[in-house]
């Protein structure tokens, strides 16, 4: 239980931070929006585990990270900038397999 959600709740706030800083560098209202919904999904996640629901918890986690892993790697396969689209996508990638192994473990 509990030390798991470590992972959820530190993602989900980089991916907050991270929307809030697009939307301020480069007055990005999709920033702002895509950050604070997944940021809010993987702090949710995070909540659930610590309550004790770790298999919802898990899959709540496993797909918000999917969902950004792939938005964000294809947006660096096109601009080939490691920051912040590759940084993003490797984050959340590995959460997302994180997640996934956990979810297993207590289906």
């Amino acid at each position: 239980m509990g030390g798991s959600a470590h992972l959820s709740l530190t993602v989900g706030t980089l991916l907050i931070g991270g929307g809030i800083m697009g939307y301020v560098r480069k007055d990005s209202m999709a920033s702002l929006a895509a950050g604070t919904t997944f940021g809010g999904l993987m702090i949710g996640s995070g909540l659930l585990i610590q309550a004790g629901r770790d298999y919802e918890g898990h899959v709540v986690g496993a797909a918000a990270s999917g969902v950004v892993a792939a938005a964000m790697g294809a947006r660096f396969v096109r601009s080939r900038a490691f920051m912040p689209a590759g940084a993003v996508s490797l984050l959340t990638a590995a959460s997302a397999a994180y997640h996934c192994k956990k979810a297993s473990e207590w289906q």
